[in-house]
């Protein structure tokens, strides 16, 4: 008597429903922990989405493992814009442009101290989207310089940390007042990256190590 070879099942993909469940999680989760920080009650976040308590803990389980996906899923949006850049212009200077503007827009500024605070920085998936990130921009940055378009004495971390500190209102101002100007601001502090050096900058680049061991 033979035995039936058991036949493996493919593993279900997620219903649409479902993924648009947590797509709407992690939109509304981002927009109040940029209002309110990241200790915002989850039930809240759930009311925002549209979803019940219970929606929220089938996809994340405690507050860090949603605070780590929608950092990742900013970083991704903010590396996923300047790779289109790169893809349709060929123009690397533009592509850290498009970056640069798509992170203020994500208010990665107000997201990336959660990484910090929160909980385990060095989650594999949280590095595998930080170094995607640093990556990327590292690789722009040089095909600028090798086109003549970047200044030679600026690195990776340069562009990230003054990009964090120009997305973030002032002390003691709001934040609609930083919205109206962040762009403004943003392109000043892009045009100075543009070589030829309009002056010598004191001190020397900013390298991702440097940020990392800060």
């Amino acid at each position: 008597m033979q035995t039936a070879t058991p036949v493996a099942r493919k593993a279900s993909r997620p219903r649409a429903d479902a993924l648009r469940n947590r797509e709407r999680i992690v939109t509304a989760a981002r927009e109040m922990f940029v209002e309110l920080g990241p200790d915002v009650p989850l039930d809240e976040i759930a009311r925002r989405a549209g979803v019940g308590n219970a929606t929220v803990y089938r996809n994340f389980p405690d507050r860090d493992a949603l605070v780590r996906e929608v950092v990742c899923s900013v970083m991704g949006r903010t590396a996923a814009a300047a790779e289109r850049a790169l893809t349709e212009t060929g123009d690397a200077f533009e592509a850290l442009e498009r970056f640069v503007h798509t992170a203020a827009d994500e208010r990665i500024s107000a997201l990336c101290p959660m990484v910090q605070s929160t909980f385990d920085k060095h989650h594999p998936d949280l590095e595998a989207a930080r170094e995607r990130v640093e990556q990327l921009v590292a690789e722009i940055m040089d095909r600028a310089k090798a086109a003549g378009q970047l200044r030679s004495d600026v690195d990776a971390g340069d562009v990230l940390l003054a990009a964090a500190q120009l997305s973030r209102p002032p002390a003691g101002t709001g934040c609609d007042i930083a919205d109206r100007f962040v762009h403004r601001h943003l392109q000043l502090f892009l045009d100075g990256l543009r070589a030829p050096a309009r002056s010598v900058l004191p001190g020397t680049a900013l390298t991702m190590e440097d940020l990392r061991q800060a």
